[in-house]
């Protein structure tokens, strides 16, 4: 705080910000910031996001959960330079709005990092660096996800048991949809269409589908689970009570 109040002073005294700079070694940006607000801004970097084992109270915990469903299904995290992280979550470009929720609940939960959005082919990837994502992503690890274990921790299972809803919407947005399935029926001579709305989750990973499905049992979903030949598994959300929750609180990609 002395060295801020000391740069203000030369630049009031009559100082330009690049002589300011100069005389201090503080960049002209650092002290043009401090020009609208010498406090240092509150939840800083420097704050760890948990506290006392726990998800810190001024964070929404729902916007938590709903991150950590999308962080399991298309999140990942890479260790730059300082022990800073990049959070990236990658969004298909078919769902502009996904991509903006996306972004929503990163600033809403780590609000004090920088977030950008880095375009490829069919997606966008919303990225936030910080020091603490690890904090609040523990499962992070090298290689795949369903190459290691995924298991969340204590304060996590409790942020999921509060919000069970906004951590199955993450993970449906991610790697989940909601598809009208068509079928036909012939009775005698008559072809009979029929179509009806049902969801499907697909992870290779056995660990976050049991945190799918458990969850959905704790909100009395029915589902049913189907494995590929490829070890990925296939969770379908198909009947009529079950499809109607789901559209009340978690609907279509947007």
């Amino acid at each position: 705080m002395a060295a801020r109040r000391h740069a203000l002073d030369l630049h009031r005294s009559g100082l330009t910000l690049s002589q300011t700079a100069r005389a201090t070694g503080i960049s002209r940006s650092a002290i043009r910031a401090w020009t609208r607000r010498i406090e240092p801004a509150p939840g800083t970097t420097a704050e760890c996001p948990l506290r006392h084992g726990a998800l810190a109270p001024d964070r929404p915990a729902a916007d938590y959960g709903y991150l950590l469903g999308l962080y399991l299904g298309d999140g990942c995290l890479s260790e730059g330079r300082r022990g800073v992280y990049a959070l990236r979550i990658a969004c298909g470009d078919a769902w502009p709005g996904l991509i903006d929720e996306c972004e929503r609940a990163v600033r809403a939960v780590l609000p004090t990092s920088a977030v950008l959005r880095v375009p490829a082919p069919g997606c966008t990837s919303v990225v936030s660096t910080g020091k603490h994502w690890p904090c609040l992503f523990p499962q992070h690890g090298p290689g795949p996800k369903h190459l290691r274990p995924i298991r969340l921790a204590g304060w996590q299972q409790s942020v999921v048991s509060a919000h069970p809803w906004a951590f199955v919407r993450g993970l449906i947005h991610s790697d989940g949809c909601r598809t009208v399935n068509r079928t036909t029926r012939r009775t005698g001579d008559t072809v009979h269409r029929y179509e009806y709305p049902r969801y499907f989750f697909t992870s290779a990973s056995h660990d976050i589908v049991r945190l799918l499905t458990g969850t959905f049992d704790a909100l009395g979903v029915e589902w049913r689970l189907r494995e590929r030949r490829t070890g990925h598994l296939d969770i379908s959300v198909a009947r009529r009570a079950s499809v109607e929750l789901m559209d009340r609180h978690v609907g279509p990609k947007w």
